[in-house]
């Protein structure tokens, strides 16, 4: 291949960090490119997304030099560097200082304030908007980042404007510290705390020490699956009737079971922590709160289906989880729970974790195995199906933080029991994450049965003196319910009779001061800032979704006709079934469901 390289040089900076995560340039010139040097350096193209985020730590964006010298190390068209360099949010393609505050402007911090605080900072140098960042129990929320030697993140949440400009100013390393996580999950702190099978550790545990962990539970799930061995594990997830977490509900000892049957080898398991729904962060909380947990639950999945190697994709805004479970994996190594003899069991496994970009479309399991490989985060066409061909053309087991970390009860409780808990459609326990305009926003973990009234007053009820206007069920790609509404049983079955998702579990409340058209318009463009552009109808369907919300919604300037409302519904309606007919993927095929629902059963737009 002939490639052709910028001709800017990197810096010194640059090329220590590119040392750093992947040694010196794998290719020579010559001889060694001609026979075989190619092929070698094609087997780490895997690198590209750390390496891309280890240039931009180190001197705040990426620049031509640097790319060039990436591009040159793994033999990858610099086109195609650039191409996955900008398609992460994350990454910035021209220069800006070394520190970045991003403000979250993304739906449950507009519902806190986000509007008034970047109103605040209009005139202030050194912040950006920024999409939901997943702090959504404490909005509105600011990252801060700061590139370097020694790069630092630190979070603001919720922010006022002072705070804001007191870290523009100051460094990052001297902002204050991040709230507790136990205060994400205000149930861990109750009477109630033993009866929680997922929660029941967060703020209890300390998760940077294992022996806390082992003290609590820890590693007795494993201990009991390695000795039933894998089809006894994956006959007892069967049973559980556990299915999936994310949104898809697909049942997880079937998935297993697929996997376990292939035999091709490697197999992979791939942990995804991308939670990018906004007002998602179920996961963060476990990750930050019991990272030994999901360490031992991806090793119970991977010795059950013959994974050798596991990846955790995690959100690249999640600066605590990112260390919590790094040391979590590091000292599992340590002391003999990951690695070549997995307690002396004779079972190798180990864990990596891949640190996302700012892509909501990773979310879905197929972008997933593209970004961990180095290309753009695309979908791919199914079938293949990933059972069959996934992660590096082989068999993967694909299975977010919460579903992986149910396994842990079914364990130690065993399949029937688990099943007991909750419906006989909906077994177990769900993670809800409640925020927006109540009380006492966080996660919340109940019985799949109970209502949403239930979970709403377990968050404190709407914000004191104010009345509820509506409730965005699982996020941008969900729906709303009306205020006389919320009385149906979250479970699968009961959202499906309802006509509305329980989707990741997001359960934004939105009191009488939330402008509705606002808010729709956020949605809008939530959609077309994330859609991949891979095919015609989401690519161009999001974007005519938004300009017919902007002509409903905006007043016409002074002297324009008035619109034909009439017209651009009906135009919303053929551009939103144009979608979730046409679309490839999830996020095409549900980005019209809110807006949808906003309209049928709110009376928006009219």
């Amino acid at each position: 291949m002939d490639l052709r390289f910028p001709t800017a040089e990197p810096t010194l900076a640059e090329i220590q960090a590119l040392d750093a995560v992947i040694g010196e340039s794998v290719v020579a010139e010559g001889w060694e490119r001609e026979h075989g040097g190619a092929h070698r350096a094609a087997s780490q193209r895997h690198h590209l997304l750390a390496a891309l985020h280890a240039l931009q730590d180190r001197v705040g964006w990426i620049s031509p030099g640097g790319l060039g010298e990436l591009s040159r190390r793994l033999d990858v068209p610099p086109a195609e560097a650039y191409g996955v360099a900008s398609f992460y949010a994350m990454f910035a393609l021209e220069e800006r200082p070394l520190k970045t505050v991003h403000v979250c402007a993304d739906l449950a911090c507009q519902t806190r304030g986000a509007g008034a605080l970047m109103d605040a900072l209009e005139h202030e140098p050194g912040w950006a908007p920024s999409p939901c960042l997943g702090l959504c129990e404490r909005a509105p929320a600011v990252l801060v980042t700061e590139a370097g030697e020694h790069p630092h993140e630190a979070v603001i949440a919720p922010a006022t404007a002072s705070e804001v400009i007191v870290a523009i100013r100051r460094p990052a390393a001297e902002l204050p510290a991040e709230a507790p996580v136990a205060a994400a999950a205000p149930q861990a702190a109750t009477e109630a705390a033993d009866d929680l099978l997922l929660l029941r550790r967060v703020g209890i545990v300390d998760p940077s020490s294992l022996d806390s962990y082992r003290a609590h539970g820890g590693y007795a799930a494993l201990r009991a699956a390695l000795d039933m061995g894998p089809a006894e594990i994956i006959r007892e997830v069967t049973e559980s009737n556990l299915v999936g977490r994310g949104g898809a509900a697909f049942p997880t000892g079937r998935k297993w079971a697929a996997v376990a049957a292939q035999p091709v080898r490697t197999h992979y398991l791939v942990c995804n922590a991308d939670e990018s729904e906004p007002g998602t962060f179920k996961d963060r909380v476990l990750i930050e709160g019991d990272p030994f947990a999901l360490v031992e639950a991806m090793t119970i999945a991977a010795f059950a289906t013959g994974c050798e190697h596991g990846y955790v994709y995690l959100r690249g805004e999640y600066p605590r989880a990112h260390h919590h479970l790094q040391h979590a994996i590091d000292v599992a190594r340590e002391r003999g729970y990951l690695g070549p003899d997995v307690m002396g069991h004779g079972f190798a496994f180990d864990i990596e974790i891949v640190r996302g970009a700012g892509a909501y479309i990773c979310g879905e399991e197929t972008a997933i195995f593209n970004s961990i490989e180095g290309y753009r985060g695309e979908p791919r066409s199914k079938p293949p199906f990933p059972v069959e061909i996934g992660l590096f053309g082989k068999p993967t087991v694909v299975n977010n933080v919460e579903t992986l970390v149910n396994v842990l009860p079914v364990m130690m409780r065993g399949g029937r029991d688990y099943a007991g808990i909750g419906t006989g459609g909906s077994t177990g326990t769900k993670l809800f994450c409640v925020s927006g305009n109540v009380a006492d926003p966080g996660v919340y973990e109940v019985a799949f049965g109970a209502t949403l009234r239930e979970v709403i007053e377990l968050a404190g009820g709407v914000t004191s003196g104010r009345t509820l206007q509506a409730v965005l069920m699982g996020g941008a790609a969900g729906s709303f319910v009306r205020a006389d509404e919320i009385d149906f049983p979250l479970t699968l079955e009961g959202a499906r009779a309802h006509k509305t998702t329980l989707g990741s579990g997001v359960v934004m409340v939105l009191d009488d001061t939330v402008d509705l058209p606002t808010f729709l318009r956020r949605i809008a463009a939530f959609f077309r800032d994330e859609s991949c552009g891979q095919c015609v109808p989401c690519r161009v369907g999001t974007v005519r979704q938004e300009e017919a919300l902007i002509r409903l919604t905006v007043k016409p300037q002074h002297g324009n006709p008035d619109v034909d409302r009439a017209h651009e519904l009906q135009l919303l309606r053929d551009v939103g079934l144009a979608m979730r007919d046409a679309s490839i993927c999830g996020l095409g095929q549900t980005a019209w469901g809110a807006i949808e629902s906003a309209i049928d059963r709110l009376g928006a737009l009219s």
